[in-house]
């Protein structure tokens, strides 16, 4: 008893310790609750055209794994309607890849690449981790929250910016730095990053550098001064193009089939 109420008393001064020194990130609920913009009444279905990729991604797995494609079809839904997922897209993909819905809010509510509410036309995720935060991410989130008026996890009102702190995104080395949309910016200073946002507003992002990001300090990648020095060939495996099509395959070679 003694023991049960010297332990409460010593938590009790701790928690405000423990608080104080926690970071809050504004991630989304992990249950479904329906809004106007987002209920089984909201239309969905693919384009033509994203139907055409439908059947291009489905074609990759054998018919027996048909549930595999449920990533990169969520990922298809969430770009054709705006950068999010409603519900009914949810359904769409669960109904192709014949499997329960649950299976599918499983996985969009799992990955952080979904985005199961409505987002801005440009998404900005910051990291927050310590790299980035040793190196000034704070800094880049109060310019960013200051230039646009808005707060971690909110919108601008013209739909144009989302802003959300997250955790690590690969990118330390060129810390501090932000994942917008598909792209990353590094390097950031907050002169940058108001040349970015600006950039943004007028429609015209600065396009990724030679590797697939862009330093907005000038560098290339993450180069040194001497340039790269590793990792200078690209080995390609050797897939079997014809593995799947029998239509089905079985689990104990699916590791040789998929060149692992």
């Amino acid at each position: 008893m003694l023991s049960r109420f010297g332990a409460s008393r010593f938590a009790s001064k701790l928690s405000p310790v423990i608080r104080s020194q926690s970071r809050t990130f504004a991630g989304q609920k992990p249950f479904h609750i329906d809004t106007p913009e987002n209920n089984l009444e909201v239309h969905f279905d693919f384009t033509l055209e994203n139907y055409d990729r439908v059947k291009y991604i489905m074609a990759k797995y054998p018919n027996n794994y048909k549930q595999a494609a449920m990533i990169p079809l969520l990922d298809l839904a969430q770009r054709q309607h705006g950068g999010w997922l409603p519900l009914t897209a949810m359904h769409k993909v669960a109904a192709i890849c014949e499997v329960a819905p649950v299976r599918v809010y499983e996985v969009a509510s799992f990955y952080t690449m979904f985005n199961r509410n409505p987002v801005g036309k440009y998404f900005i995720q910051l990291c927050g981790t310590t790299p980035c935060m040793i190196c000034g991410s704070e800094d880049i989130k109060q310019t960013i929250e200051k230039h646009l008026g808005i707060k971690n996890g909110e919108t601008t009102k013209d739909g144009l910016f989302t802003l959300l702190e997250v955790e690590c995104l690969g990118a330390c080395a060129n810390a501090p730095m932000v994942q917008l949309n598909d792209d990353y910016y590094e390097c950031l200073t907050p002169d940058t990053t108001i040349a970015l946002l600006e950039s943004c507003k007028a429609g015209n992002p600065p396009a990724m550098g030679k590797w697939g990001s862009l330093p907005m300090n000038g560098q290339v990648s993450c180069e040194g001064p001497k340039g790269k020095t590793s990792l200078k060939e690209i080995v390609v495996p050797v897939v079997d193009k014809t593995r799947f099509e029998k239509g089905e395959v079985d689990p104990a070679k699916i590791k040789k089939l998929m060149a692992y």
